[in-house]
């Protein structure tokens, strides 16, 4: 069970792959901004029991590749490490709260994705095969 994580009652393998920007694109995430920001969201990370696969600071984004507990939602981990990065950057670099003066240092939105090593065709065929009924019916109910 090479992959997998364990906590109190489950085993799993969830992986999440998310990037979000800078408000307005500004390129701020250079130097001693980008070291901090990367020991931030590390720390956000460990403390909440996420594991960091692989990671890039961009100069206006933030690329990830998590690996999360199912306790845990992906809209509530980019929750806590965009406010928590946003808040103690501002707090460390005085440029940061001059130009961000509303105190949002990273846009609204972001990008989430799973990745897994089950392709979505394979799935559909254990769905469809389960049973052992025709394939025309895409949602099965068992009787």
């Amino acid at each position: 069970m090479d992959g997998y994580r364990k906590s109190g009652h489950a085993v799993y393998d969830i992986k999440y792959h998310v990037i979000w920007v800078t408000k307005y694109r500004y390129k701020i995430l250079r130097g001693h901004i980008a070291v901090r920001t990367r020991e931030l969201i590390r720390q956000g990370c460990e403390a909440r029991g996420i594991t960091i696969l692989q990671g890039s600071v961009g100069k206006d984004h933030i690329h990830l590749l998590l690996s999360c507990p199912p306790s845990i939602a992906p809209s509530k981990v980019l929750q806590y490490l965009k406010g928590r990065s946003s808040r103690l950057l501002q707090d460390e670099f005085p440029e940061l709260k001059k130009r961000y003066w509303g105190q949002h240092l990273w846009a609204r939105g972001y990008f989430c994705a799973t990745v897994g090593t089950v392709t979505d065709e394979i799935i559909r065929n254990y769905i469809a095969n389960q049973f052992n009924e025709g394939k025309d019916d895409i949602f099965k109910i068992e009787e």
